[in-house]
């Protein structure tokens, strides 16, 4: 059987870019893509620098240096397709995109939020979460659509929410979950097993999720085939 040739992948960040490390990691385990490049709006995102360390091109597009969004997000565009991706990864990057440019990758572009969507879309989730007296908390990758943190959720990962917690302690574990679910699911688009269906819905293996996968389920699925 053929290799199956690696998914040219570009990867969006504001910050710090640990789970653009985690797709980086997954690459080098031999999942089926490539991080082709990796943009930031930010000069001094530290995730600029972890590509670097791989040898993968970076680019910086400061979104102040366009008048609206609509115009930073047509630059933005232009650069993203001059690396021709398969799939566009949101990976910290902190811009809410326009109508425009969600539908120029509709299907090919996925987020993490750190939050069990539909709950706490926006900023501050484990706040959130904490202040609403949540017992389980967790993180979510969906495609992305024009609503805020409001597209087809395709994975979740959940975590308990302790005594004692405070927001850093409970983003902490959450993040962890984090770099599990996205490369998991990046992984599936880049096989071909994921798609965005016509319905809205995502569809893994030709059948269309009714409700988020959850890493839970998937690793008791991987302990079971081991015995």
């Amino acid at each position: 059987m053929a290799e199956r040739t690696p998914l040219p992948v570009v990867a969006l960040i504001s910050g710090s870019g640990s789970n653009l490390q985690a797709l980086i990691d997954a690459q080098l385990r031999g999942a089926p893509i490539r991080i082709a490049a990796v943009i930031s709006n930010r000069a001094d995102a530290f995730g600029l620098e972890r590509a670097r360390r791989h040898d993968i091109p970076t680019e910086v597009l400061s979104h102040r240096d366009y008048g609206d969004r609509e115009g930073f997000d047509a630059a933005l565009g232009d650069l993203i397709d001059r690396f021709a991706p398969g799939l566009v990864v949101l990976a910290g990057f902190m811009r809410i995109l326009t109508e425009g440019f969600v539908d120029r990758y509709q299907g090919r572009m996925m987020n993490i939020h750190p939050s069990l969507l539909p709950k706490y879309r926006g900023l501050h989730t484990h706040q959130r979460a904490l202040d609403a007296g949540e017992t389980e908390h967790g993180a979510s990758v969906h495609f992305v659509t024009a609503e805020l943190d409001g597209g087809p959720v395709i994975l979740q990962a959940r975590v308990p929410v302790l005594p004692g917690d405070d927001a850093a302690a409970l983003a902490a574990r959450v993040l962890e979950r984090e770099h599990r679910i996205y490369p998991t699911a990046v992984r599936w688009f880049a096989e071909g097993r994921l798609r965005l269906g016509e319905d809205g819905r995502p569809h893994l293996d030709g059948t269309p999720l009714r409700a988020p996968c959850l890493l839970d389920d998937l690793d008791a699925r991987e302990s079971e085939a081991a015995i």
